[in-house]
């Protein structure tokens, strides 16, 4: 076993068993004309993640270690996607309706995909996913269980919707959870910083957190 300093106690882990999860490093949430900004967000706060996640991504690839990227979408019919969340709020273009990067968060179009700065490669997993969490109607479960995984660290976007939502559903399912907390981010601050204290609280009543120069740290020590 390997430790990673963490909050809020150290972060035990065999390193034959732990993933990197990439959670929805999407154009259409990080870059002008995506479904983030037409929520009115400011997208550019999301890019502070980006170096952290290039760091991070890249001390996976040269140990071996197992990666795995997540993107929201849905499928062109919209038979995926529920009513209630196509029409909720009030953004100026909806889920499905074409945009400057494609139809907005549709399986397939430009916007729908990574960010090329933390694109996959070649053997690294990909999954769509229709809901928040990875879990729901994907096949993220059974990845998981084929790779041998009790333990994974996430990254990605934004910290308290999809990326807390699939740690949340990770712990239920046994597996330790660790959050990067500077390769995470939110259009808001704030709400970034709730979810960390809300996923370490209680004695890391869903996980752990720690930045990415530690975590880096204990698997090169691992």
């Amino acid at each position: 076993m390997a430790v990673i300093s963490a909050q809020p106690f150290d972060f035990t882990y065999d390193p034959k068993a732990i993933g990197l999860v990439m959670i929805d490093f999407q154009r259409d949430f990080m870059e002008p004309g995506g479904f983030g900004e037409t929520l009115g967000n400011d997208v550019s706060l999301l890019r502070a993640a980006i170096p952290p996640a290039q760091r991070l991504l890249q001390a996976f690839r040269v140990a071996g270690l197992p990666v795995i990227h997540t993107r929201e979408c849905h499928k062109p019919d919209l038979s995926d996607l529920p009513e209630a969340k196509r029409s909720r709020g009030n953004p100026s273009l909806r889920i499905g309706d074409d945009g400057p990067m494609g139809r907005i968060l549709i399986s397939g179009q430009p916007g729908a995909d990574i960010i090329p700065e933390l694109y996959p490669a070649d053997g690294e997993y990909v999954i769509d996913k229709p809901g928040k969490g990875a879990f729901y109607a994907t096949e993220f479960s059974e990845i998981l269980q084929g790779l041998g995984l009790k333990q994974l660290i996430f990254a990605g976007v934004t910290t308290e919707v999809c990326v807390q939502t699939t740690m949340r559903e990770a712990n239920d399912r046994g597996y330790d959870c660790l959050l990067a907390t500077d390769a995470t981010e939110s259009y808001f601050p704030a709400f970034k910083a709730s979810a960390i204290q809300m996923i370490t609280a209680q004695g890391g009543i869903v996980g752990w957190a720690a930045d990415v120069d530690t975590i880096v740290g204990g698997l090169d020590a691992g």
